[in-house]
């Protein structure tokens, strides 16, 4: 019997014949293929400090790209590069300093296949940034530029390896250096001037609001990607969507006012994105469980589409 107008469960949405929809770049990662991107999702937030359900946002933002098309009218070219998306880390439901070492020991898989030139990695809670850089430091080192309400740089004593200690440790282990750490959006009343202080001790380059606000992002951008350059091998670029105002990000754990707003965040992204260093980026701290209409989790998704277009424009650059 022919059923009329019927489709698959999930298939029966809008279909304009002429538009590509972002999520329709994500691909599943079969072994040997290669492509320009790699994506991996860490859905792990049980070491957050606040209540937080950014296990969940790996999923979300992927279903986020749907809202975009893969077209940027402002440089009239189209986002064609697959996404090669190698799914999720396994997490132990318990085990928490156990899972950060899952994390390493699964993106050093992923990355030991060389299967993409650049990757973004979905978080989860910032935590996830320790076992990231971990790994995609083995055998290279990399400068790491961090947006961020919060220096991430608390003790281990007060709680254990947390969402607030990741550079931290990453510092206390040796695998990045003090000089290779640049914080850009830290705001007032979010840290203790210990951690300020150890900042200072260690020679971490701190940014605060004021700071971007006064100078510009893509000066302190081009700045420090300059100077990273000339000490590492590539950089690392880290977004705690909490370095937004909490009108652009409602779907943080950490909500507050004083940041930097979606559109200078963008732009940032795609100019760091330009530069032949930068080759990796992860996107943590949003809990779609209190998010407003998605809104957090579209801003990420956003992220990664500025992250593809300076890559792409890059590579226009090149042939020219």
């Amino acid at each position: 019997m022919n059923l009329r107008h019927m489709k698959p469960a999930g298939a029966a949405i809008f279909k304009d014949r002429y538009t590509t929809k972002a999520k329709e770049l994500l691909t599943n990662w079969e072994n040997g293929k290669k492509g320009k991107f790699g994506l991996i999702g860490v859905p792990f937030s049980k070491p957050s400090i606040s209540h937080s359900g950014a296990s969940f946002a790996p999923g979300t933002i992927r279903e986020a790209l749907q809202s975009y098309s893969t077209y940027s009218g402002e440089e009239k070219r189209e986002l064609t590069d697959e996404i090669l998306d190698f799914g999720d880390v396994m997490m132990d439901p318990t085990d928490v300093i156990g899972n950060h070492k899952r994390v390493e020991e699964s993106l050093t898989d992923v990355f030991s296949t060389k299967a993409a030139e650049h990757w973004m990695v979905l978080g989860g809670d910032h935590s996830i940034s320790y076992g990231a850089i971990k790994a995609f430091t083995q055998n290279r080192t990399a400068g790491i530029i961090q947006f961020d309400a919060h220096h991430d740089l608390r003790n281990t004593e007060d709680g254990g390896p947390t969402n607030g200690t990741p550079f931290r440790r990453l510092l206390e282990e040796r695998v990045i250096k003090g000089e290779h750490l640049v914080q850009i959006g830290i705001r007032d009343f979010t840290n203790a001037p210990a951690y300020d202080d150890y900042a200072k001790q260690h020679g971490v380059t701190v940014y605060t609001m004021k700071d971007t606000e006064e100078m510009g992002l893509t000066d302190i951008l081009e700045k420090e990607i300059i100077r990273l350059s000339e000490l590492t091998d590539c950089v690392y670029v880290s977004v705690d969507m909490d370095v937004l105002d909490q009108a652009f990000a409602p779907g943080c754990p950490a909500i507050g006012p004083g940041g930097m707003d979606s559109k200078t965040l963008l732009d940032g992204i795609l100019f760091a994105a330009g530069r032949e260093k930068v080759q990796a980026m992860d996107i943590v701290e949003i809990d779609p469980t209190i998010d407003f209409r998605n809104m957090t989790s579209r801003v990420a998704a956003y992220v990664m589409l500025q992250f593809m277009k300076g890559k792409k424009t890059l590579q226009m650059e090149r042939r020219t």
